[in-house]
């Protein structure tokens, strides 16, 4: 009976794996900017994202303060600081070039670019065509699979005890 339970809980455990591979897949992206106080740059200082992924600017402890401020007004991480935690979402609509500097830091030339791709447009026929395929039939096709697997190794059991 021990291998039969062994081989349910992988079952169930690699079924739930796939179904988290599968939906992080769409997720949008997170690109963390941090300090480089050494050089007075960003590091990352130019990053390429597309529309709908979210650019953090993220430092603490340093020994100056610094900010992160795009120079249309678009985003502001606020006055400098030593700990920054501050993040910017780019939605639909908002692909171009982003030019943005550390106030107080500037004229040292610590400034940095996002660039933003555009998104692949949202449409009936490019929805159907990104989805894996059989996404609406997984849950059935896993639920059959482990039906199937339990049988065998039920049978397995069975003859290895004697009783079959």
């Amino acid at each position: 009976m021990r291998p039969l339970l062994v081989l349910s809980v992988l079952l169930l455990c690699t079924s739930g794996l796939q179904g988290d591979l599968m939906a992080q897949e769409d997720d949008p992206e997170t690109v963390v900017i941090t300090v480089d106080s050494t050089n007075l740059r960003f590091s990352p200082s130019s990053v390429s994202i597309t529309e709908g992924d979210t650019v953090r600017f993220f430092w603490s402890g340093q020994a100056l303060p610094h900010n992160a401020v795009e120079n249309n007004g678009v985003f502001d991480s606020g006055e400098p600081a030593r700990a920054v935690d501050y993040s910017f979402t780019f939605e639909r609509g908002m692909n171009g070039t982003y030019d943005f500097v550390c106030e107080p830091h500037a004229s040292a030339g610590m400034v940095g670019q996002i660039v933003v791709e555009p998104a692949p447009p949202l449409n009936e026929t490019n929805a159907t065509e990104e989805a894996p395929p059989m996404s609406e039939d997984t849950p059935a096709v896993t639920a059959l699979a482990t039906a199937s697997m339990l049988s065998l190794a039920w049978v397995a059991v069975q003859r290895r005890q004697g009783n079959g």
